[in-house]
């Protein structure tokens, strides 16, 4: 799990581009926010999913609010080219 993604944070989907080197991760916190976060996958990182953005930090109240805002930030997300 990302250094980013707390444990005590719920992952409830994770979002894969076609190549599978990229991924969104949305997730809700214990305190009832939602979050987001992206990340790649690289041969030289052993496969590892590194975070890539600085979202993670960011809070929304709903689940749709933090899918739009994630189709905002990540193009490949937002435009199905992943």
């Amino acid at each position: 799990m990302s250094r980013r993604i707390a444990r005590s944070w719920v992952v409830f989907d994770s979002i894969e581009n076609r190549q599978h080197d990229r991924c969104v991760d949305l997730f809700a916190r214990p305190d009832g926010s939602f979050g987001f976060e992206e990340f790649r996958r690289d041969p030289e990182d052993r496969g590892d999913w590194t975070p890539v953005g600085y979202f993670s930090a960011i809070a929304y109240d709903t689940r749709d609010a933090v899918r739009r805002a994630a189709e905002a930030a990540v193009p490949w997300l937002a435009d199905g080219t992943g």
